[in-house]
């Protein structure tokens, strides 16, 4: 009786690029946070809105790769009726990550490497440039070189906490944030260069979503340190032990 083998499914070439780079993104969060964990430098115990999040943006991040693996093996019909949830998986993500910034910024227990302020303006910018790009890449949705570029730059907008545990942040001072942005902005740019030897220029899809994320970039620093940045961080941390933190202070460095 002849036995039939299941082919293994081919990727394609022209969607190999996103595949791996769907999971060199997932690695740089595993690795990132996974290393904290070792190091002791972050424990489980924590409140139940961060595994909340931790969750949510994790499981965000698999979904990415799973759907662009999905996609790289021609499997477009299931890619397609597994991407209705992010349509209720992004906007979860937003309020959360908010969410999550403010209570943080409320306790006082800011990361070292950011002055309070920056941190406030920091996350939720960074998550709404997330849900922007995200936005525009499903609704582009059948413009596939569009959508495939723009979702992303969308995930690498998700990456920079990784590359936030990965990078020596403390030694970079004051300029953690543009370190991270850096290591980010390699990704999306991997692409345009990826873009212009294979078919000799860059997809404009590319430079939507670099323009997006060196917008947010550059919006957090000048938002962060105006009085706009300075009342609003008053707002959030008024009747909480975040109103005593200085807004524009570096918090002490942790005990080793």
């Amino acid at each position: 009786m002849a036995t039939r083998v299941q082919a293994r499914p081919r990727v394609l070439p022209d969607a190999r690029f996103y595949l791996i780079g769907a999971l060199l993104m997932m690695a740089v969060l595993v690795l990132g946070f996974s290393m904290q964990l070792v190091a002791g430098r972050s424990s489980f115990a924590v409140p139940p809105i961060i595994h909340v999040h931790a969750v949510l943006f994790f499981g965000w991040a698999a979904f990415y790769v799973l759907q662009t693996a999905l996609a790289s093996t021609g499997s477009v019909a299931t890619h397609r009726r597994l991407g209705w949830f992010a349509a209720i998986w992004a906007p979860a993500m937003v309020v959360m990550g908010v969410w999550v910034t403010v209570a943080m910024v409320r306790r006082g227990a800011v990361p070292f490497v950011f002055v309070p302020a920056y941190f406030l303006v920091m996350n939720p910018i960074n998550i709404l440039t997330f849900a922007a790009l995200t936005t525009a890449g499903i609704r582009l949705r059948r413009q596939t070189q569009y959508h495939r570029r723009l979702l992303f730059c969308a995930m690498a907008a998700l990456i920079g906490p990784g590359f936030g545990r990965l990078l020596p942040m403390p030694l970079l001072i004051p300029y953690a944030s543009w370190a991270v942005f850096v290591a980010v902005m390699l990704f999306p740019i991997a692409g345009a260069i990826r873009d212009h030897r294979a078919i000799g220029q860059v997809h404009p899809g590319w430079w939507w979503g670099i323009g997006a994320i060196a917008g947010a970039q550059i919006a957090m620093s000048l938002i962060a340190y105006s009085p706009v940045g300075l009342a609003l961080y008053d707002a959030v941390t008024i009747d909480s032990p975040g109103a005593e933190v200085p807004p524009l202070a570096y918090p002490a460095m942790p005990p080793m």
